[in-house]
C-alpha cells in the first residue's frame, strides 16, 4: 500500500513530508535480521526443548512459550505483507510465504488480501471485511439481520463471548488459509496466481506435516492433542488481544461518508498507551494510527513517528485516541455489547 495515496495538497501530505524527511521510511534491514533471526532461533529452540523433554506433562507447559513465539512470526508475516521488511515486493512476498505457511500455517496470500483491504477502508461496513458479519457482529443492523437461535444467543452475548472465542481462533486462522489456497488452486484465475497458491499449498502442507509429525513422534497421541489445543488457544488469545484494541469501538463511516486519508486512518484507529512492555505485547500495532497513516513504515520507527503525528493532529483539531491497554479492551467488548443490543 503506498504512503502517497492521496492528493498532493491534502492535509496529509505536509505530515508525509515530515515523515520522510526525519528518515522514518527508509528501510530498517539490519534491525529486522537481527529480530527475525532470533525470533526464528527461540521458536525452534522451544519445539527442540519439547522434543528433547520427551513423553511428560511438562510439554504441556511449553505449548504457552511456543504460542508466544508463534504470534511474534505472525507480527513478522504482517510487516512483510506491508512491504515493511525488504526492499522489493517479491522478496517480501517470499519471507511472507516462509514464514507465513510454511513457519506458522497461515496463507499469506489469503492474509493479505484481506489486511490489506482492511487498510483501505478500516471500519467501513461494506468495504472493510473485519467488520462484515461472521460469529461476531459490529453493528446494531447487522445484529437485527441475525436468524437462528445459536447465531441470536452468540450475537445477544458476544461482548462477554469475546475473549472465550478467541480461543479458537488459531484454529480458525489455519482453517481459513487451506480453504483459501485451495480455492484458489483451483478457480479460474490467472496461470501465476494458480502457480503462486500451489507454492502455498506445498508449504502449508510441509507445515502441517512437521508440526504434527513432531508432536505425535514425541509425545503420547493424547498429549499432542492437548498440546496442539494448549498452543493454538493461547496464540488465538494472544493475536485477538493484540488486534482488538485496534479499531473496535471507534467510529465507523457511513456507506455515502467520503473521507480524506489522514481522517479516515486516523478517526477510526486507536493508540494504546504504554512502554516496552505494550510495545512487545502487542507487536509495535500500539500505534495503530502511525501504522494506518504509513502501513509501510517499518514498524521499529513507529514508536518514533508518534510525536510527529500527534502534533499535526493538534495543529489540524483532529482527535488523536490514545488509551491505556485495560480501557481500550473495555470501549471494543463495550461496542461488541452495544451491537448486540437490538437482540437483547
Amino acid at each position: 500500500m503506498s504512503e502517497t495515496a492521496t492528493l498532493p495538497r491534502s492535509d496529509f501530505a505536509p505530515l508525509i513530508q515530515e515523515v520522510r524527511a526525519a528518515g522514518l521510511l527508509e528501510r530498517r534491514t539490519r534491525r529486522y535480521a537481527g529480530t527475525v533471526g532470533l525470533d526464528l532461533l527461540l521458536y525452534g529452540a522451544v519445539f527442540a526443548l519439547i522434543a528433547f523433554v520427551g513423553d511428560s506433562w511438562w510439554q504441556l507447559a511449553l505449548a504457552v512459550p511456543a504460542a508466544i513465539l508463534t504470534t511474534r512470526l505472525y507480527f513478522v508475516g504482517h510487516d512483510a505483507g506491508h512491504g515493511q521488511i525488504a526492499g522489493t515486493r517479491r522478496m517480501n512476498r517470499l519471507m511472507g510465504m516462509l514464514i507465513g505457511n510454511l513457519a506458522v500455517g497461515l496463507s499469506y496470500g489469503w492474509w493479505t488480501d484481506k489486511h490489506n483491504r482492511h487498510h483501505a477502508n478500516p471500519n467501513h461496513v461494506d468495504k472493510d471485511p473485519d467488520v462484515g458479519v461472521g460469529v461476531l457482529v459490529w453493528t446494531a443492523e447487522q445484529a437485527a439481520d441475525r436468524r437462528g437461535a445459536v447465531t441470536r444467543w452468540l450475537t445477544r452475548n458476544q461482548g462477554r463471548l469475546f475473549f472465550p472465542l478467541l480461543l479458537l481462533e488459531g484454529f480458525n486462522l489455519k482453517v481459513s488459509s487451506v480453504r483459501s489456497v485451495i480455492s484458489a488452486a483451483r478457480g479460474k484465475t490467472g496461470a501465476r496466481q494458480r502457480r503462486t497458491a500451489l507454492v502455498e499449498a506445498a508449504f502449508l502442507a510441509l507445515h502441517f506435516a512437521g508440526y504434527l509429525g513432531l508432536v505425535f513422534s514425541v509425545m503420547s497421541p493424547g498429549k499432542a492433542v492437548l498440546f496442539i489445543l494448549v498452543h493454538q488457544a493461547v496464540l488465538g488469545v494472544h493475536l485477538g488481544c493484540s488486534f482488538a484494541p485496534n479499531h473496535k469501538g471507534m467510529p465507523m463511516p457511513g456507506p455515502d461518508e467520503r473521507w480524506d486519508h489522514l481522517r479516515k486512518q486516523v478517526l477510526t484507529s486507536r493508540n494504546v498507551r504504554g512502554g516496552l512492555l505494550t510495545d512487545w505485547f502487542l507487536g509495535g500495532l500500539n500505534y495503530q494510527i502511525e501504522h494506518h497513516l504509513f502501513p509501510g513504515m517499518p514498524r521499529p520507527n513507529l514508536r518514533r513517528a508518534q510525536p510527529l503525528v500527534r502534533a499535526h493532529c493538534e495543529r489540524l483539531d483532529l482527535p488523536y485516541t490514545e488509551e491505556g491497554l485495560i480501557e481500550s479492551y473495555a470501549h471494543a467488548l463495550g461496542h461488541l455489547h452495544a451491537a448486540g443490543a437490538p437482540l437483547r
